[in-house]
């Protein structure tokens, strides 16, 4: 019956900030949300390949490694999304974030500790000096107390929805650093890709200039047998040699390069990665994607996504500074027991309580909450300028990536076209000057320009296979949703309105 007594007034505490708890989570001052129109035409300029919607969303879920089939850019990529440090440092923020949200939520509930303690106070010899000996021999040495408690400190009864709106706001600052970390893998993806791309096209390069290099020694070689039996000029034994210096200089540049993008894919990749030479993939190593209509950007641009949870962070804080305005109630309550003998802290007559409502209402801050206010819109309205930087920026991406494909699909025929006429040409170039009816000056400018082709088609094949990679990015990738656990327990809906 005393231990009811005791507690009764804690759980009336209790019951009373409940109920108010329930009246807060009807009043918002946030102002209600809905995403800004879309900044960007309905349709790309560029014509794309006629699609369904069951297409587009099969895209939107499929796994990156049903775009990028090659098995060699398949092991690459899988060892980036291992090791590196710039997609970790991105993981490390959701975590970060994820820990803020948790922080800021707790304050929406009470935060209940319990205490217990013993003081001892030690009583000077002399403190009975004057007093009679009956009463002198009643003062004590030592004064011993035991105490226990259990209690509510300084919880804010949030009654207009301030640390609610906080707490929201902090969510979505949360679900905007998940939507970044995906965002930050998407373009890990097209970074490991075009970086393996790169390194492919050197080689491709280089193997075409060691073949011209291997050829123009052979010939140096016979000219130079030539010049010396005297069948042909010196001027002539010139040229070659000019041919082979060229040869040998760009084989040497093009080994220095592919040295340099070896450790730029060692670095994206987070480490060494050797890559076994070899030529670049056929068209087939990157499947086509269907781009679909502006408006799927919304749901498949990861940074869109996260512009908009910013936008509805900014929203909630509005709330939480224009309640800043208003009475702030808050509760301290306490129940507990004391005594001097520790067998009788519990016991009868030991009871102690502490009820505490307090509330406090601006009254003159000398402009801080209106300015408070102020700043709240201000990145309320920076944060939908963002947002509808990030949609024109995704609508420029894709129109940017199909216009590439278009022109550079063009140029590659036209350049294999080309190179078919220059080989041609050079071999009919050397059969005219085997017979004696054209100088050697017109074999040189063929074979110079049959080089030059070659390595213009490799450079532009790779171009064409970036622009693929480039269009993966601008349509946010293929890995759909991020996995965000919510640390209130409650399922995440979708961040659409």
């Amino acid at each position: 019956m005393q231990a009811q007594r005791i507690y009764l007034p804690l759980r009336q505490a209790a019951c009373a900030g409940a109920a108010a708890l329930l009246l807060a989570g009807c009043t918002s001052l946030a102002p209600g949300y809905e995403a800004p129109a879309m900044p960007v035409p309905q349709q790309y300029a560029e014509p794309t390949a006629a699609n369904t919607a069951a297409d587009r969303a099969q895209a939107a879920s499929a796994d990156w490694r049903d775009y990028f089939t090659a098995p060699a850019l398949q092991a690459v990529i899988a060892q980036a999304l291992a090791n590196n440090r710039d997609l970790r440092l991105a993981t490390l923020r959701v975590a970060e974030a994820r820990a803020a949200y948790g922080i800021q939520r707790a304050d929406q509930l009470p935060s209940v500790g319990g205490s217990a303690g013993l003081t001892r106070i030690g009583i000077p010899d002399n403190l009975g000096a004057g007093l009679p000996p009956a009463v002198a021999a009643m003062v004590p040495s030592t004064l011993t107390s035991y105490n226990a408690s259990i209690g509510i400190s300084s919880w804010e009864l949030d009654l207009w929805g301030r640390v609610r709106n906080l707490s929201e706001a902090a969510q979505h600052q949360y679900f905007a650093a998940a939507w970044a970390r995906q965002g930050a893998e998407v373009s890990l993806i097209a970074q490991t890709a075009n970086a393996w791309l790169a390194l492919k096209e050197t080689d491709e390069r280089l193997a075409l200039a060691q073949r011209a290099l291997d050829n123009r020694a052979e010939a140096l070689r016979i000219f130079g047998r030539r010049v010396e039996v005297g069948a042909t000029s010196r001027l002539d034994l010139t040229q070659v040699r000019m041919l082979h210096q060229q040869a040998e200089a760009l084989v040497a540049q093009l080994a220095q390069q592919r040295a340099t993008q070896q450790h730029a894919l060692d670095l994206i990749v987070g480490m060494p990665t050797p890559i076994a030479e070899g030529g670049l993939p056929g068209a087939d190593a990157l499947r086509v994607l269907p781009a679909g209509l502006p408006s799927d950007l919304l749901t498949r641009r990861p940074d869109i996504q996260a512009a908009e949870q910013q936008l509805r962070a900014a929203h909630a804080q509005i709330g939480a500074a224009r309640a800043a305005f208003l009475p702030r109630i808050a509760l301290t309550a306490m129940a507990g027991t004391g005594s001097s003998e520790l067998g009788d802290l519990f016991g009868s007559g030991t009871g102690a309580w502490l009820f505490q409502p307090s509330i406090s209402l601006p009254l003159f801050t000398a402009g801080k909450l209106r300015n408070n206010l102020d700043l709240a819109e201000v990145r309320r309205d920076a944060a939908v300028a963002q947002y509808e930087k990030a949609i024109q920026g995704a609508f420029r991406d894709v129109s940017d990536a199909l216009a590439a494909q278009r022109g550079l699909a063009q140029q590659v025929q036209v350049l294999a076209d080309m190179r078919t006429t220059q080989a041609d040409r050079a071999r009919l170039s050397r059969l005219r000057y085997d017979n004696g009816a054209t100088r050697f000056f017109e074999v040189l400018d063929a074979e110079r320009d049959l080089l030059a082709t070659e390595q213009q088609l490799t450079q532009m094949r790779r171009a064409l296979l970036a622009s693929r990679v480039a269009l993966y990015a601008a349509l946010g990738g293929s890995a759909g949703a991020p996995s965000m656990d919510n640390p209130s327990n409650t399922q995440n809906t979708s961040t659409r309105p």
